[in-house]
């Protein structure tokens, strides 16, 4: 079961999604809070699995700051960004400030309920566009030469579990494919985050980008 926390500052839209959702088998909303200081205190007392955060709240903290402090709280709550802004700027600043996803209130209610499950697992979920500008982002790097910089920090087969990582495959399924066992994946992993300093998955998905370890061939 996924325990839910549902931070918006229109009470009818969290109620809206608290009927939505908790009629999914594996999804139960455990808390609500209408701005971001209320979302920590939630949080903090709650430890829900995942928490929908809008950005923009009048009153209190916003969704930016809160999905920081929540994540400096607690690393291993996904916060999934649930926004009406289309926009690169804060999908830049959501990842930055350690979301696992970014979805857009617009987006059908069966696409919201998978990108939940998505984080909750563990991975990113990014809408369709929001990826193009990722990638997007990416391949201007290329252009410039600022992904080729080259970096002492991890060896050759950190980086290569970081690309895989990257592109959303699993522990399982990167053990498998680099002929290793699944609890040396993990060390890997453990090292990489400790090594660069990060907390999320995120965090690693952009030094993958900005590396070039992106590369799809």
């Amino acid at each position: 079961m996924i325990k839910l926390g549902i931070v918006d500052d229109h009470a009818v839209v969290r109620s809206g999604l608290m009927m939505l959702l908790n009629a999914r088998e594996d999804i139960e909303v455990v808390g609500e809070a209408s701005e971001g200081d209320e979302a920590i205190a939630m949080a903090g007392e709650l430890h829900p699995d995942v928490i929908l955060m809008d950005l923009n709240m009048p009153h209190g903290k916003d969704g930016l700051t809160a999905t920081k402090e929540i994540k400096q709280l607690l690393p291993e709550t996904a916060i999934l960004i649930l926004t009406m802004h289309d926009d690169e700027e804060y999908l830049f600043q959501a990842i930055h400030a350690g979301a696992s996803g970014y979805i857009l209130k617009s987006a059908p209610h069966q696409e919201l309920v998978t990108a939940i499950r998505t984080v909750s697992a563990g991975d990113a979920y990014l809408y369709p566009s929001a990826t193009k500008r990722l990638m997007g982002e990416y391949l201007e790097q290329l252009r410039s030469g600022g992904a080729k910089e080259r970096t002492d920090m991890l060896t050759e087969r950190e980086n290569e579990i970081v690309s895989l990582i990257a592109k959303g495959y699993s522990n399982k399924d990167i053990a498998e494919q680099l002929i290793i066992s699944v609890k040396t994946v993990e060390t890997h992993k453990s090292h990489v985050m400790e090594k660069l300093g990060f907390k999320t998955r995120p965090e690693l998905v952009k030094y993958a980008m900005k590396k070039g370890l992106l590369n799809f061939e």
